[in-house]
């Protein structure tokens, strides 16, 4: 059996059995270990990718880089990879879009000017955006090809990781962000508590990497839309309509969040295979922050909450040293509403797959941010009418 007809199989035994094991309460282990789509839990009407991950757009690769140590270093970096080409030298094309512009997103303003990406998308904490660009420009002058590059427009994003890590003693440095890079690769992606996700918080819970996919019909042009957030920001959480933050009492401005507050910060990463310039890459990066209000986020006046999207159609790609005038056969206006859409959907079950794959962690000054209680969340969705299925 491959691994498409295992995963049929598995979610179609999931179908029958889930009503039982809730009614048992023996789902525990299982929901403290699943996407919330292996649970039964569907978000959107669009179909996922293979791995249901960024990563589902050729080419694209995701590298973690997970910082754990003692009792207060609790932090990382995660890098996201168009091609595993030389980037410098083959450009892609790319947009940012700012929901709220409180945060540091190094090398944006050369991404808006000129309409390319030709570094990895590094995410880390605030303060350890630095040492990321340092990383990023030693790794890509040390490319063959590079020798006589003198400038390099390192992306970095952040957000602040501070309530459970030692933010202080920027404990990033440049050799951790090249080994994310360097260890990038395609396939699953891994979520949660890791990379640059190890200490961020999310609706009061523990937050972390969520990414997700959808593939368009080939009626639609077949086009990957993929994406992956580092979420770390308040609001009143909203799973597939259900009012979860609201039933559980966590939300913005609730006793239960005096402690962590309901700012922070949202950066979410948008890949497409479509052949989009950077016009209508902005447009799909706007459909991003849509997909985060649906999760319940409020983009408070704290939260840095960014989206960066590419394309990665390998005839879009400017080169370095090419020539004065070039051909582009783009994708018009009145075909890319299916892609909102998959970027809509995506981004909203990313969001929610960072929560279900989090795990609790404890960090500077003893604090410890819980995991949202899957169990209660499963049974949420079933008393209101939003029963788990395939």
């Amino acid at each position: 059996m491959d691994e498409r007809g295992f995963r049929c199989t598995f979610k179609t035994m999931l179908r029958f059995v889930l009503p039982c094991l809730l009614l048992l309460g023996v789902l525990d282990s299982a929901a403290q270990t699943s996407r919330p789509r292996e649970l039964g839990i569907t978000i959107g009407v669009m179909k996922p990718g293979l791995w249901n991950a960024i990563t589902d757009v050729p080419g694209v690769r995701v590298g973690h880089l997970t910082l754990m140590e003692g009792k207060d270093i609790r932090t990382g970096v995660t890098a996201i990879l168009p091609h595993n080409g030389n980037l410098f030298q083959q450009k892609v094309p790319a947009a940012v879009f700012t929901g709220n512009g409180f945060g540091k997103l190094a090398g944006s303003t050369q991404v808006t000017e000129l309409g390319n990406l030709e570094s990895p998308v590094i995410l880390t904490n605030t303060l350890s955006v630095a040492a990321a660009m340092e990383g990023v420009i030693r790794w890509t002058l040390s490319q063959p090809g590079n020798e006589k590059v003198q400038s390099v427009n390192a992306v970095v994003g952040e957000t602040n990781d501070g309530f459970l890590n030692d933010i202080r003693a920027m404990h990033v440095k440049a050799e951790h962000v090249v080994k994310a890079i360097s260890t990038a690769a395609p396939g699953p992606v891994s979520e949660g508590s890791v990379g640059a996700g190890t200490g961020t918080v999310c609706f009061n819970f523990k937050g972390g990497i969520g990414s997700a996919s959808r593939v368009l019909p080939a009626s639609l042009g077949g086009y990957t839309v993929g994406v992956l957030v580092q979420t770390n920001f308040g609001g009143v959480l909203d799973i597939n309509g259900v009012p979860v933050g609201k039933l559980l009492g966590k939300y913005a401005f609730s006793d239960q969040l005096k402690s962590s507050g309901a700012d922070g910060s949202c950066m979410m990463v948008v890949a497409t295979n479509a052949p989009l310039d950077s016009r209508n890459l902005e447009r799909l990066a706007k459909r991003a922050f849509m997909g985060l209000a649906r999760t319940g986020g409020i983009a408070s006046n704290g939260s840095g909450d960014y989206v960066i999207a590419f394309s990665t159609d390998s005839l879009l790609r400017i080169p370095y040293n090419g020539s004065n005038t070039r051909t582009q056969t783009l994708l018009e206006n009145d075909a890319t509403t299916a892609l909102f859409m998959a970027a809509i959907e995506a981004t909203e079950e990313a969001i929610i797959n960072s929560l279900f794959m989090a795990t609790p962690v404890t960090g500077k000054d003893g604090r410890t941010v819980p995991v949202l209680p899957r169990e209660t969340v499963l049974r949420l969705m079933k008393t209101y009418n939003q029963p788990v299925h395939d």
